[in-house]
């Protein structure tokens, strides 16, 4: 399988996650309850960092929130998923919000510098965020522009994006900061992609991609594959996060399974299986179905540990089928009722339909 060629970024830390410099992708969500709600956050974290994600982010709309950073910390440190899960606190206008979550914990904060104030209140979260060795990620979206970069561009475009980006990195590096993570988001897939393209060419600075509001699971899911699967193939992206109105968690599961599609992260075990056509003489769709869901522990055990991805090919005929069986470490051709059973390019036995399934099952199994 051929390998993303990863764009060379600056790296930060978030917390123990490192973000840029080549280091894996990371995947990122954000919690939904109020953040003051201790109990129920601290809840949806820890669900959170058990699909996967390995930074979180929290509103902070107000001083209870700020102040609830502690608290969360402390709860968190109770269990071993979550005890150095970093936490970013997400921040708008107020800049005093920021330095309280800072000196509460959080381990990032996300401001829009444009919509912060003056330079003096900049300042002061960047002073904050320097004592304490934290990132700022520097959120732009769609949504947000300053009317003189709309007024510039004739509405919202990709280069008003990645004008206003710069304009706030610049900013920051005009008061010596440079530990930054940067983000712009568009609800446009197409204006979304162009931003990334052209921002990529101006800074080598650790990007946060994404696709805001996205939409509701089923189309949101689709949007976000179509838009960021180009950028994560193009080697941008140092960590993501899928914009899903709804549960979190679900933002979490479908992060990897993009990332696994496209084989930056381990899948433990890549399935493929042909369509189907008129030439298919065997129920091809049992089949499959039955090796991948008998074979799902093997697969998140695989992955867990770090282990090669193993390629299960399941094919319906003769066509196409022996030859991606043979290139497979696994894989079957089907034909009349039966299917050949290949092992890293050689055959290795031909067994009924009925029994097609429970071979594969029990290979897979001894390796």
């Amino acid at each position: 399988m051929s390998s993303v060629k990863r764009r060379e970024t600056k790296k930060v830390f978030c917390g123990a996650v490192a973000i840029g410099g080549n280091a894996p992708i990371s995947i990122q969500s954000m919690t939904n309850t109020h953040t003051s709600d201790i109990k129920a956050t601290v809840s949806q974290i820890r669900s959170l960092a058990e699909a996967g994600a390995q930074i979180v982010r929290l509103a902070v709309p107000d001083n209870d929130a700020a102040k609830a950073f502690e608290s969360i910390k402390k709860e968190l440190q109770k269990y071993t998923q979550t005890k150095d899960l970093p936490l970013v606190a997400d921040i708008h206008f107020d800049y005093r919000l920021a330095i309280q979550s800072i000196v509460n914990g959080a381990d990032k904060v996300r401001i829009n510098p444009g919509n912060i104030g003056d330079v003096d209140r900049i300042k002061a979260v960047v002073d904050a965020a320097s004592e304490r060795n934290i990132p700022i990620r520097i959120g732009v979206n769609s949504g947000s522009l300053k009317r003189n970069i709309i007024e510039k561009y004739g509405g919202v475009t990709a280069e008003g994006l990645v004008e206003s980006a710069l304009d706030n990195i610049r900013t920051l590096e005009d008061i010596n900061f440079d530990n930054i993570v940067v983000s712009i988001k568009s609800s446009d897939v197409m204006m979304n992609y162009d931003a990334h393209i052209l921002l990529a060419k101006h800074t080598n600075y650790p990007m946060h991609i994404g696709l805001t509001e996205a939409g509701t699971a089923t189309k949101g899911k689709i949007k976000s594959a179509v838009g960021l699967s180009p950028l994560l193939i193009e080697g941008i992206g140092d960590t993501m996060r899928i914009s899903l109105t709804g549960d979190p968690v679900q933002e979490v599961y479908f992060a990897r399974e993009i990332l696994e599609a496209i084989g930056i992260r381990g899948s433990g075990i890549r399935f493929v299986s042909c369509p189907t056509c008129g030439r298919t003489a065997v129920d091809l769709n049992k089949i499959a179905l039955q090796i991948e869901n008998a074979l799902a522990p093997v697969t998140e055990r695989r992955k867990n540990a770090g282990m090669r991805d193993l390629t299960i090919a399941i094919m319906g005929c003769a066509v196409n089928g022996p030859g991606e069986a043979r290139e497979s470490d696994l894989g079957v051709a089907c034909g009349e009722g039966k299917g050949v059973i290949f092992a890293k390019g050689e055959i290795l036995c031909t067994v009924a339909e009925a029994d097609i399934a429970n071979t594969i099952i029990e290979l897979v199994k001894k390796q």
